[in-house]
């Protein structure tokens, strides 16, 4: 095989795990670019002058998933599989945890929450040690978690809607739904990143609101079938020489029309949750002074980009002025 067709079959491979497995990348890049204008003076310009590289390996967990066979269970937690009311019952702390279930359990059935808690204490490292890289690499990795916690299909054993014979919602609802519908999205909010004296009980709280979506999302994809027959309800693509069928356009619009703003309120959800987390682990980890480890000034050009920005963002303009990083063509390539 040729190294050109050999590639092409890894980069098909990785868009259908990606498609298969988290929200689109549309949604957590955007999610980390909103995060960083909810941040403090203190922290913005240090983020917003790595914003680029915030945005770009927001994904990269879920390129990791090809590589690495103990990545996937990071990215999900199936509640049922832990019992009755899980989402209110399982402990929140890794350590009790493990104590009720076998670790073997949570590689099976998904551990994000711990995950994301893991993350937390080595971003708070990195800023304590005042670390760069570190701080870039835990916030980006750590911000790609929170986005999966905060969609209610990472939280249930009918990740795809597979066991209600409903194959093909998670690209539906976490990619194709905001693909089509982000240049309507009012992407502001007054929300200005907290610190969390709780993180967990924050986590989890995000996690048992995605998981109460989950009847009506199901209830609302039966109830738009009945208008569609198949022939209009689903397309078929060809992919890596072989036939995948997927929800049609006019059906996702459909189906959108009746979940009205959930998809959207989950995603600013996520970015407040991600903004919040930053900032905490920030003041845990002692309040560094940020600016010591920008890689240059951050002077007046920049600071009158972060303005424009910061009036666009409040004023819903990010799109219409091509300042939403994750619609710009070079970050959707991958670059």
């Amino acid at each position: 095989m040729s190294p050109k067709k050999n590639l092409m079959q890894i980069l098909i491979l990785a868009i259908l795990t990606i498609t298969a497995s988290s929200w689109g990348f549309l949604v957590h890049r955007t999610a980390n670019q909103l995060a960083v204008y909810k941040l403090p003076e203190p922290m913005r310009a240090f983020f917003y002058s790595n914003m680029n590289y915030l945005v770009v390996n927001s994904v990269r967990p879920d390129l990791r998933r090809n590589e690495d066979s103990t990545e996937a269970p990071k990215h999900f937690i199936d509640l049922e599989a832990y019992g009755d009311s899980a989402a209110w019952k399982l402990p929140m702390k890794w350590e009790e945890a493990t104590r009720k279930f076998k670790v073997d359990s949570f590689h099976k059935y998904g551990y994000v929450p711990y995950n994301i808690m893991m993350l937390q204490k080595k971003l708070i490292n990195a800023f304590r040690n005042k670390n760069r890289d570190s701080i870039l690499f835990f916030a980006a990795d750590m911000s790609h978690y929170i986005g999966d916690a905060n969609a209610p299909l990472h939280t249930t054993l009918n990740y795809d809607g597979q066991l209600t014979n409903q194959k093909g919602m998670h690209n539906l609802w976490e990619a194709t739904i905001p693909e089509l519908e982000m240049d309507h999205y009012e992407l502001y909010n007054r929300h200005k990143a907290a610190y969390l004296s709780k993180p967990e009980e924050a986590l989890w709280q995000g996690i048992r609101r995605a998981y109460q979506l989950l009847p009506e999302m199901f209830l609302m994809e039966k109830e738009v079938s009945k208008s569609f027959p198949d022939s209009l309800k689903y397309k078929v693509q060809m992919r890596n020489g072989r036939e995948v069928k997927s929800y049609s356009t006019a059906f996702a619009k459909a189906y959108n029309e009746k979940l009205k703003n959930s998809i959207l309120e989950q995603l600013c959800h996520t970015a407040d949750l991600i903004a919040d987390f930053w900032y905490t682990a920030w003041v845990d980890g002692g309040k560094p002074d940020l600016s010591v480890l920008l890689s240059k000034p951050f002077g007046k050009k920049e600071k009158k980009e972060l303005k424009k920005e910061m009036k666009a963002y409040k004023k819903n303009e990010l799109i219409e002025l091509k300042l939403l990083l994750s619609k710009q063509d070079k970050f959707r390539s991958g670059q």
